[in-house]
């Protein structure tokens, strides 16, 4: 199962475990029941502190196994299927904080999971191409390696394909919280503990409403504001991030090839990486806040509002806005109705789920014919279409999707419609935009990649829109706001790009500190805002 590079490497990782484990396996006679067996007793051997043996419950899910403390059987998580892929690194994780290796997490996050009260029994289907499912698995295990009463299973929807048409699962990861549906995507510790704990938000306003008013404050976490937190924090000046997810977009993104000295890495490698690079300076990092409204200085050196969603404010002598973008909807009928019931936006977490099935990609530029080549490696037949004559995709991604046997093109296809049966897709319709005509495609889901919209909704009336809603900026960075600066794919700055973002979180950090040293506080007004 493992090569010899990765055994010498977990055999390392086990000489840190600190307290006896267990695995305790359920088999069945299927072929993944022997690759899951031959996994475990690779890892038996790494260290003195793990043992094996086999289960003979009827009650547990096969294949699959636990890893539970010696010592304290309450402290236990369980694995049904595989852990590999992306998953390996929860399976490292498991492993350790069992063994009673610390978590890195806060010591504040940690003590709040360590205080909820309740009997919580969490499952998250997942599936192993999945990027954003390592972190709900790793952060729901921690919970359970923490407090007794948190039970945790992880699940590959792969594997157990009759349980996840059972529950309609069609979106990972997917959580099930005490047998009913808790959360579907990417959730960080964080939000799966504000979410369970339910005076967690009033007790965070309340906290918050006593900040100082910051030198610089950012608004959003992705990698505009991480770089603009970065480069405002090294000038000595009093910095604060308010973000409602960190790394914004970018968790949600598979392979990026094109970030300069970066060969190769995922969103979520570099969401960490920025979040780690970030808390190397003084930065006061507010994650899971939304900003709600801007209220602008009275005067310029003046103090600006930002108003969250959750009753509190903060207040800053300049803003950065780089709140980013969100996946752009179709707005047809029927795509809210089954959005996660087929109707998906990542290809790469929710692809494995549709094995040998029909889907359809709407979409023909870059993201949408990637999409459509990954989908026809898992699926039974794609249908793409484009709105436009042509696709506007690269020519050389365009010659490998034409190669694909199990995959249709159709262009000048307008799609009207999503209709479903049961509860979940069941098919689509389209407009031929030449001839006029309408036509169904039956299929069992539908993955959306028509580019993405600002996250701005909160600033109009505040400050200078374009027509598409972005955030109009010169070339130093700076708003129709003196004083408020804005970077990165909420703003008007063409090529929406992570290396761009950064750069231009950088630029839009340096004009905010200029601003501060040309123009001093004005005292008298600070206190006071705009009508």
């Amino acid at each position: 199962m493992l090569d010899s590079n990765i055994k010498e490497q977990l055999k390392a990782y086990m000489g840190k475990l600190q307290q006896p484990i267990e695995l305790v396996a359920a088999y069945d006679d299927s072929d993944k029941s022997k690759e899951l067996k031959a996994l475990l007793e690779e890892i038996e051997p790494m260290s003195e502190k793990i043992s094996l043996r086999t289960e003979d419950s009827a009650d547990v899910k096969r294949p699959s196994f636990a890893i539970s403390r010696v010592d304290d059987q309450n402290v236990s998580v369980r694995f049904a299927g595989i852990p590999m892929g992306h998953e390996f690194t929860s399976l490292v994780l498991a492993l350790l904080q069992v063994g009673g290796h610390p978590s890195k997490e806060s010591q504040e996050l940690i003590e709040q999971v360590k205080d909820l009260d309740g009997d919580f029994e969490f499952e998250t289907y997942f599936s192993l191409s999945c990027q954003n499912c390592p972190d709900v698995v790793q952060a729901l295990n921690l919970m359970a390696v923490l407090n007794p009463r948190i039970k945790h299973t992880s699940i590959d929807g792969a594997l157990f394909q009759d349980e996840v048409e059972q529950r309609e699962v069609m979106a990972v990861p997917s959580v099930f919280l005490n047998g009913e549906p808790f959360g579907q995507g990417r959730m960080t510790l964080g939000e799966i503990v504000a979410k369970v704990d339910t005076g967690a938000e009033a007790r965070e306003a309340e906290k918050l409403k006593h900040k100082d008013p910051f030198e610089v404050l950012i608004v959003g976490g992705g990698p505009a504001g991480s770089s603009a937190a970065i480069y405002a924090a090294r000038k000595g000046i009093s910095t604060g991030i308010v973000a409602e997810r960190f790394g914004g977009q970018v968790a949600d993104t598979m392979g990026i090839e094109n970030l300069i000295s970066v060969p190769y890495t995922e969103g979520p490698k570099l969401v960490a990486a920025m979040e780690q690079h970030v808390k190397e300076y003084d930065v006061d990092i507010m994650n899971l806040q939304q900003a709600e409204k801007l209220v602008p200085a009275a005067s310029r050196g003046g103090l600006h509002e930002v108003q969250l969603a959750n009753g509190a404010s903060l207040k800053s002598r300049t803003l950065v806005l780089s709140t980013g973008a969100r996946w752009r909807q179709l707005g047809v009928p029927g795509e809210e109705e089954y959005r996660n019931k087929g109707v998906a936006y990542c290809p790469h977490c929710d692809g494995p789920l549709f094995k040998g099935k029909r889907v359809a990609v709407i979409g023909g530029g870059n993201s949408g014919v990637e999409a459509a080549i990954d989908l026809a490696g898992i699926v039974g037949h794609v249908t793409l279409l484009e709105f436009a004559d042509d696709m506007k995709a690269d020519d050389v991604l365009q010659k490998k999707l034409r190669s694909l046997k199990n995959v249709e093109i159709l262009t000048s296809a307008q799609t009207t419609e999503i209709f479903g049966e049961g509860g979940k897709v069941s098919g689509l319709k389209y407009k031929d935009r030449k001839s006029g005509e309408e036509h169904d495609v039956s299929l069992e889901g539908v993955f959306i990649q028509i580019g993405l919209i600002p996250n701005t909704e909160w600033l109009k009336g505040s400050i200078e829109l374009s027509q598409h809603g972005e955030i109009i900026v010169d070339d130093r960075g700076e708003t129709s706001i003196p004083g408020v600066f804005a970077a990165g794919d909420a703003t008007t700055v063409p090529y929406k790009q992570i290396v761009i973002s950064m750069g231009d979180g950088s630029k839009a950090a340096l004009s905010a500190f200029d601003f501060l040293i040309r123009n001093p506080a004005d005292e008298e007004n600070s206190g006071d805002q705009a009508a």
